[in-house]
C-alpha cells in the first residue's frame, strides 16, 4: 500500500496515524450517518444524540475527544468544516491546488481539497503548513486594518435562533475592535442552485468513477448515496462543459465583488446540530435526511463552487450548542483568511494559544 500524498506529508513531519475514522460512504454527505456502522453521534451534546455532521464525522469526534490532535479528511461541500463547527473545534478548508490529492478517492475531482480538523486556529496553520509543503506568512495586523464583508444572500436563510445569537455577537465583538464590516449585495450566490441543479459536479464525477462497480455491488451501496451517484448517469458530456463554463464565469465575477475586501463572514452552517433521530437510516426519513443535508451543505459549498479556501471556528457561548463562524475568501488568499481567524479566536477564545 502506498500513502496518499497529504497522509505521507503528515507521515514525514513526525505524526502519527492512530486510525481510521467514522465516515459518510464515499464522503457523499453532510450529515455524517454511515449505515454500514454503528452510527456515531455528536460528542457535545449532552441532551439527545444530535447529528455529528459530515462527511468526516468521526475525524471531528475524534479531535473534539482528544482521541487525536488532527482530522484529516476531504472537503467537496463541507466535509471538514460542517463537523467542525458541529462540535466547536477548527475546521479549514485551503484552496483546493495546494495539497495534492494522489490517492485519495474522489468525490468530485474539481470540488475536492484534502485538509483537516483541529482544537485551535494555531494548530490548523500548523497542519496546513505541512499538507501544503509552504509557510503561511503571518501577520499579526490588528482587526482594525482589515475589511470584512457579510453577504446576506443566501447565507441567512433557514438560520435557528442560536446561530443568528451568536452570529450576531461575533459581529459586534469583531466591530468592536474597530474592524471594517461591510453588507455587500452578492446576488450571484443565489444562482448556486441552478448551477448545483441535477447534482452538478459531484453528480458527474462521482458516477464517472463508481459506474463499473455499480453494476457489480450496487446494492451494498448506503441508498441514500446511490441515489444521488446516479444523478450522474443523466448529466451528458455537453452538459458537464457548459457547468465548467458557467462555472468560470460565475468565479470571476465573484472574486470581483469581493475585491477590496480581506475576507467574508458568514455562519458555516444556519443550525445547530439537530436530533440523530429525525434523520436515521429509514425511507420514512429520507426528506428529512435529504432537506438537512442540503442546508448543511449549502453555505460551505459556496467557496468549493468558489475554488476559494475558508476556516470554521467556533463562535457559540458555553451555555449554546456548538456554532461555527466561517471566515472565507476566493482562491490563494488562504494566508489572509488564516491570520484573521487567528485574530478573532483570540478575542472569542482567549484561552487558546
Amino acid at each position: 500500500h502506498q500513502d496518499a500524498a497529504a497522509v505521507a506529508r503528515l507521515r514525514a513531519a513526525g505524526a502519527a496515524f492512530v486510525g481510521r475514522t467514522h465516515m459518510t460512504e464515499f464522503a457523499y454527505s453532510g450529515v455524517g450517518i454511515n449505515p454500514h456502522h454503528k452510527i456515531l453521534a455528536n460528542a457535545t451534546a449532552t441532551d439527545v444524540p444530535r447529528v455529528p455532521g459530515g462527511s468526516s464525522s468521526g475525524a471531528a469526534v475524534s479531535v473534539v475527544t482528544g482521541a487525536a490532535f488532527v482530522g484529516l479528511g476531504s472537503d467537496t461541500g463541507g466535509s471538514i468544516r460542517i463537523p467542525a463547527a458541529l462540535h466547536g473545534i477548527v475546521g479549514f478548508k485551503s484552496t483546493q491546488r495546494l495539497v495534492p490529492l494522489d490517492g485519495t478517492v474522489p468525490l468530485s475531482s474539481t470540488l475536492d481539497t484534502a485538509c483537516a480538523m483541529t482544537r485551535s486556529v494555531r494548530d490548523a496553520i500548523l497542519v496546513h503548513e505541512i499538507l501544503a509543503a509552504r509557510r503561511v506568512v503571518r501577520s499579526e495586523a490588528p482587526l482594525a486594518q482589515y475589511r470584512l464583508a457579510v453577504v446576506p444572500q443566501l447565507m441567512f436563510d433557514g438560520i435557528d435562533s442560536t446561530v443568528a445569537r451568536a452570529f450576531e455577537r461575533t459581529l459586534q465583538t469583531v466591530r468592536a475592535q474597530g474592524a471594517r464590516i461591510t453588507e455587500l449585495a452578492l446576488p450571484a450566490l443565489n444562482e448556486l442552485a441552478g448551477l448545483q441543479a441535477n447534482g452538478g459536479f459531484s453528480a458527474a464525477e462521482s458516477y464517472a468513477w463508481h459506474r463499473q462497480l455499480l453494476t457489480r455491488r450496487g446494492a451494498q451501496y448506503d441508498p441514500r448515496v446511490l441515489t444521488r451517484i446516479q444523478r450522474g448517469a443523466a448529466i451528458s458530456a455537453a452538459d458537464y462543459i457548459d457547468l465548467q463554463r458557467a462555472r468560470r464565469d460565475w468565479i470571476m465575477r465573484v472574486e470581483q465583488a469581493l475585491d477590496g475586501f480581506d475576507a467574508v463572514l458568514s455562519p458555516t452552517v444556519p443550525v445547530i446540530a439537530p436530533p440523530l433521530a429525525e434523520v436515521l437510516p429509514g425511507p420514512e426519513r429520507d426528506e428529512a435526511f435529504f432537506r438537512l443535508n442540503g442546508l448543511l451543505l449549502r453555505n460551505p459549498g459556496v467557496v468549493n463552487m468558489l475554488d476559494g479556501c475558508a476556516l470554521s471556528l467556533p463562535c457559540h457561548a458555553p451555555d449554546e450548542l456548538p456554532v461555527g463562524l466561517m471566515v472565507w475568501h476566493g482562491a490563494m488568499r488562504d494566508d489572509a483568511v488564516l491570520n484573521i481567524s487567528q485574530q478573532i479566536e483570540r478575542l472569542l477564545r482567549p484561552q487558546q494559544p
